[in-house]
């Protein structure tokens, strides 16, 4: 399968729900070892589609002994289902983010989304290759999990809302706005003066709609994928927070795969991590131009005063103290002094 083009990966989220149950790799036949994968994101998202082309190089460099098909859009359930399916054996894959579902777990695997804390994607690609990510990954090994050595890329996160750009920390004053189910991600937003309300991605586009919300934050692929520029006016390119998916399996289901079949799936899954992060990189550079010509108002705000007013709020003091000195030592090998 060629890579991935816009068009594709712009398709939006009800095309996604009417695509196959799975994605069955085009070599696919009688297999000794017959896996799940598992992803919350459409069927044409970047990740799903070099997920895919993972799973047809494995089937055909294992000579037909391994086959996955990949399940996207959620339809193995929730993340919190994939997740416990993950460790009872019920699926063998699943791509998670370290900040939502899998930090109830593992604590400190919400590092890498600290609120502006990473100054590039090329940093955030350096400490996750290197000690911080083999930190990290020694410590889903205490729960049973294991992670591929690169993580496959969402990308940073920037702030749309209906009532003004925000330029400074005081623009998102007592505004309401849409998080995740994620403790990180409600500190960060209370502590820059925000409200920050919980809900579940499949209700973002009628709370914001019905005003419930004034705003959100996501990857602008995500915000192209959910027409939420029907909804939203202004988009701000604040970077606050980078997220990205580990490529998941239990060590029990590793482990029942062949020795020598390993490094071949491993080296098919890393590849893939790599092309989701050019993928999305790409994706999301294009995508300005695109919201823009759809109506929306963008700007660029300094990172530097909402890096003081969390200093000064004691939110890197709080996460320190919740990450340990060890973790947060490492952390700022990569990032520079926080707090």
């Amino acid at each position: 399968m060629n890579g991935f083009t816009r068009r594709q990966a712009l398709i939006t989220a009800a095309a996604a729900v009417a695509a196959p149950a799975l994605i069955i790799p085009k070599f696919a036949r009688a297999a000794e070892f017959n896996l799940k994968f598992g992803t919350n994101l459409p069927a044409n998202h970047p990740l799903n589609i070099r997920a895919t082309e993972a799973a047809e190089r494995i089937l055909k460099d294992t000579g037909g002994q391994v086959q996955i098909n990949v399940f996207p859009n959620n339809q193995l359930g929730n993340d919190a289902d994939m997740l416990s399916q993950l460790r009872a054996g019920a699926i063998d894959f699943f791509t998670v983010s370290g900040v939502n579902v899998l930090s109830q777990m593992v604590p400190v695997s919400s590092m890498y989304g600290l609120g502006f804390a990473f100054s590039s994607e090329d940093k955030v690609h350096e400490a996750l290759d290197g000690d911080l990510g083999k930190y990290l990954r020694d410590k889903f090994t205490k729960v049973g999990l294991m992670a591929m050595d690169k993580i496959w890329s969402s990308g940073f996160r920037q702030i749309t809302n209906s009532v003004r750009p925000i330029t400074t920390p005081d623009d998102l004053k007592n505004m309401k706005i849409r998080v995740p189910v994620s403790p990180l991600w409600t500190s960060l937003f209370q502590h820059l003066g925000a409200a920050p309300a919980s809900i579940n991605f499949a209700e973002v586009y009628s709370s914001l709609q019905t005003k419930v919300v004034d705003g959100q934050e996501n990857p602008l692929s995500i915000i192209s994928i959910a027409k939420l520029y029907e909804v939203q006016k202004y988009c701000s390119m604040t970077n606050h927070m980078w997220d990205g998916y580990w490529c998941m399996s239990s060590i029990k289901a590793w482990n029942r795969l062949p020795e020598k079949v390993r490094p071949v799936v491993a080296q098919h899954m890393n590849r893939s991590g790599l092309d989701v992060r050019a993928d999305v990189a790409k994706l999301n550079a294009s995508l300005n131009g695109d919201l823009q010509a759809k109506g929306m108002v963008f700007n660029t705000p300094d990172p530097a005063p909402f890096r003081a007013m969390l200093s000064k709020s004691g939110f890197y003091a709080e996460w320190r103290k919740k990450y340990g000195d060890e973790a947060w030592a490492m952390l700022e090998k990569y990032t520079g002094k926080l707090g």
